[in-house]
């Protein structure tokens, strides 16, 4: 494919190229689509809509440079393209448990796809990994070079394990066939288009405190997570992709650490909520701690977040409300 040069507001030298994301209509895939076609790129969005949602890319569909795609990565996939963003999997315990041996086949069978893809057109492509791969971790914060504390058999394995297997497809592809591979393993991220049944902790707690129902709060809320807003995790990507030196892992994450009690508090005073808290039995291999040691990030990508979490959640509750008032504009 012939590169051509493109001016747009946002980019002064920018060479155009045709970006494929997997996963693209999806809570972060969408955020992405979007800063690409701002940068003057084609982009093409592909989904089997299993988690991803047509009404988060349907304000794209206009633009002549989007393309959307219904598809999964399990099966080949035949394009031409410059870079590929794999974010294909569903990355909520609600939805990658309830087809486990799909979750796994995702990350596994998915990723030997994009990278067979990678090696045949020659592209650049980016993993989008987790910090489940750390596990229930024993090290507190988790730097990149900590290999993790994770049960191969449990209810999270297709997840965690899939996600572990296809950072080692990566770098094989990559030292076997010299495919330019990117990995980043993603901290808790929450923002506007999340799903609002993906069981997660910031959704359930938004959705919960606005309907006026009890939050569901699993143990006693002494467990500790790091909040990323979508924004910042989106230019983290964008800065590893262009980035020349790095081939990752990255942590990409908010160093801010909370309890989940102090993020129910937090939800329930913005909202303005009646809602109380209610303690309930604490999942299987539910993390106790998990934060991000961003020091790689900050070294080589110049990166660090910038929206702090009260700010985060005040745009992503007003996401929800007008989700909940049947708003068909978001």
């Amino acid at each position: 494919m012939q590169n051509q040069p493109v001016e747009t507001p946002h980019a002064d030298h920018l060479i155009r190229k045709r970006v494929l994301v997997t996963g693209g209509a999806g809570f972060l895939g969408s955020h992405l689509c979007e800063r690409l076609l701002d940068q003057g790129h084609e982009v093409l969005c592909v989904d089997n809509y299993y988690t991803g949602r047509r009404s988060n890319v349907e304000h794209l569909l206009d633009n002549p440079r989007f393309e959307t795609m219904r598809h999964d990565i399990t099966s080949p996939l035949l394009v031409e393209v410059d870079e590929i963003y794999n974010l294909a999997c569903p990355a909520s315990p609600v939805h990658y448990q309830f087809d486990p041996v799909q979750t796994l086949k995702t990350c596994v069978h998915g990723s030997i796809n994009m990278l067979g893809l990678a090696k045949r057109v020659k592209a650049k492509i980016f993993q989008a990994s987790t910090s489940e791969v750390y596990g229930d971790p024993l090290v507190h914060p988790q730097p990149e070079s900590y290999w993790g504390h994770v049960n191969p058999l449990g209810l999270r394995s297709c997840y965690d394990e899939g996600k572990r297997a296809a950072e080692t497809l990566f770098f094989d592809y990559h030292r076997q066939h010299g495919v330019e591979i990117r990995v980043v393993r993603i901290f808790n991220t929450y923002g506007p288009r999340m799903h609002p049944n993906d069981g997660r902790v910031v959704s359930n707690f938004i959705i919960q405190a606005l309907k006026g129902n009890n939050i569901s709060m699993y143990g006693d809320g002494s467990q500790t997570r790091s909040f990323c807003y979508v924004d910042d995790l989106v230019e983290g990507f964008l800065r590893l992709m262009n980035q020349d030196a790095t081939m990752g892992p990255v942590n990409i994450g908010n160093p801010g650490e909370f309890t989940i009690r102090q993020l129910a508090e937090m939800v329930v005073e913005l909202t303005g909520s009646s809602s109380r808290l209610v303690q309930l039995p604490l999942p299987a291999d539910d993390p106790r701690q998990r934060r991000p040691d961003i020091s790689l990030a900050k070294q080589h990508l110049d990166w660090e977040p910038k929206v702090q979490l009260r700010e985060g959640l005040e745009r992503t509750i007003a996401y929800f409300d007008r989700l909940l008032r049947g708003d068909n504009k978001i």
